[in-house]
Formats: structure tokens, C-alpha cells, sequence
């Protein structure tokens, strides 16, 4: 009888974990979006579908959508701008402007962690655009040509764009 409880016990737990996973994290979940280069190193970035309603976004500050930093991953040692990016885990903040964003790459991938400037490990200015039809909800995407990933992303009536380079 204890082993039948037992059993029940783990299915139960194994049942409720992605319920409580996305309770953590306020209810929202992640959206990824990968780049998967021809050698088959890749890159992904991680990242919380917000919508124009549920977010204000704020010119000149580090942008965390849902409160949450981006999260990338890559297998590939990158360059983005003319700072190196090693293999590893990263958060990245795009910092919206009027006039353009800028992407940051920072080491730092502790979850709760305010960011700090000192960790950055690259940075470089988006080409922004404003385009006609708004996107209510955040869209990121990655667009793959050869050994570039161009990082995309729209909210709003603004379109920002980065390129990622694999070594």
C-alpha cells in the first residue's frame, strides 16, 4: 500500500511541476527563438511574448520583457559589433531609444540579478525603424544568412535589428 502511495505521490509532483514552474515566473512563460548555423552549432535566444499593454516600455533604460532579461545560449563563439562573445549562457537587453535601440550582451545569468553595467560583455547599436502595421505582442526572431544570425525584434510600431557573427 505504501508503494501504490508512493507511486501516486510522484506522478502527482511529475504533474504539477510545469503548473508551478510557470507560477514562478508570474504566470508568463518563455518563447524561444533559435539561429541554427550549417555546421550545426546554434544559437538561441529565450524570452517572455509581452504585450504593448502589459509593458512600458522606458527610452534609455535596460529592457527585461515581464520583468525577466533575455536569455541567450550559443554553441558558437560570436561577434556582435566588434566585442567577441565566447560559448556560454548570456542575458541581453535591448535598450530602446527614439532614434535607435542598442542590444547588450551581459555575463551575468543569475536569475532575480539587477543588471549592472560592469558585466557587459558587448554592445551594439540596432538599426530601428518604425514600420506601419503595430505589433501588440513582443516578436523576436532570428534571420539566418550564412554565418550571420540577424537578431529582429518588434513591439509597437518599432522594428530593431542586430547582427550576431559565428566564428
Amino acid at each position: 500500500m505504501s508503494a501504490m502511495f508512493v507511486c501516486r505521490a510522484v506522478l502527482i509532483s511529475l504533474l504539477l511541476t510545469p503548473w508551478l514552474a510557470a507560477q514562478s515566473n508570474g504566470g508568463g512563460g518563455t518563447t524561444s527563438t533559435t539561429c541554427a548555423l550549417e555546421d550545426g552549432r546554434e544559437v538561441r535566444l529565450d524570452y517572455r511574448p509581452v504585450t504593448t499593454k502589459q509593458e512600458k516600455i522606458q527610452n534609455g533604460k535596460p529592457w527585461t520583457p515581464g520583468g525577466v532579461p533575455m536569455t541567450m545560449f550559443t554553441s558558437a563563439q560570436l561577434t556582435l559589433g566588434s566585442s567577441l562573445i565566447p560559448l556560454g549562457a548570456y542575458t541581453v537587453f535591448p535598450i530602446p531609444a527614439r532614434g535607435n535601440w542598442t542590444l547588450v550582451v551581459n555575463k551575468n545569468v543569475t536569475p532575480g540579478a539587477a543588471y549592472d553595467e560592469k558585466q557587459d560583455i558587448a554592445r551594439a547599436p540596432m538599426e530601428t525603424a518604425q514600420v506601419e502595421q503595430p505589433s501588440e505582442m513582443l516578436e523576436v526572431a532570428f534571420a539566418h544568412v550564412g554565418a550571420r544570425c540577424t537578431l529582429r525584434i518588434y513591439i509597437g510600431k518599432s522594428a530593431s535589428f542586430v547582427d550576431f557573427n559565428a566564428k
